[in-house]
């Protein structure tokens, strides 16, 4: 008995359809994130390059306007330090919000596609179980028939593990590296403000009174 693709579809009945709903539920939240990450990362190495070499120079005024000129969060963190008068220790509370803020913004709906990539096998062993089941219950009503009699069974059945491993996939490839690349951004602009915190605070001379 040949089996058509479109009698696999069948096959999986409501669970394969349900899977199909969170494929494109999963791969609408990959691109809207892919635009929002894009857009947040989009200029800042090279913006950071060059505060790194301002920073060696000593030029806090010229980052100061490098960074207002700058159209990415990267540089309205660093812009907001600098331009923000109050204490070290309070410029470095306002730093730490400012990315959290930032961070959380870049972290929208991930737990969702965690979600999807963790329950997704899962439904999809559901479905296998029911195929499965099938596949028994018509063995056992059409007892001496053939394999022919369990094959729309076990189509169920496979289908519905590959659909929930074809969902699960993609979802925690993107999750992983979409924390990854909040992670680096969280990291980089901590490092950075606190140099820039650190050379924009005049220091003290030493000597001996």
């Amino acid at each position: 008995m040949n089996i058509t693709f479109k009698q696999l579809i069948i096959a999986g009945g409501p669970v394969l359809f349900l899977l199909a709903g969170l494929s494109i539920y999963s791969i609408a939240l990959i691109w809207e994130r892919w635009t929002v990450y894009s857009r947040t990362l989009s200029g800042m190495e090279d913006l950071l390059h060059k505060i790194h070499a301002l920073l060696r120079a000593g030029e806090i005024k010229q980052i100061s306007e490098l960074c207002a000129r700058s159209k990415n969060p990267a540089g309205d963190i660093v812009q907001k330090v600098i331009a923000h008068y109050g204490s070290p220790l309070e410029k470095r509370e306002l730093a730490e919000k400012a990315v959290e803020w930032h961070v959380s913004r870049m972290n929208k709906s991930l737990t969702a596609l965690a979600t999807i990539g963790s329950i997704s096998p899962f439904i999809g062993l559901f479905g296998t179980v029911i195929g499965v089941i099938r596949a028994f219950r018509d063995l056992s009503m059409y007892a001496g028939a053939g394999p022919s009699v369990v094959a729309m069974g076990i189509a169920e059945a496979l289908v519905n593990t590959a659909a929930g491993l074809f969902v699960a996939v993609p979802a925690i490839v993107a999750y992983n590296y979409f924390a990854h690349k909040s992670n680096d951004f969280s990291s980089e602009m901590n490092w950075i403000t606190e140099q820039v915190i650190d050379r924009s605070v005049p220091r003290e001379p030493s000597g001996v009174y």
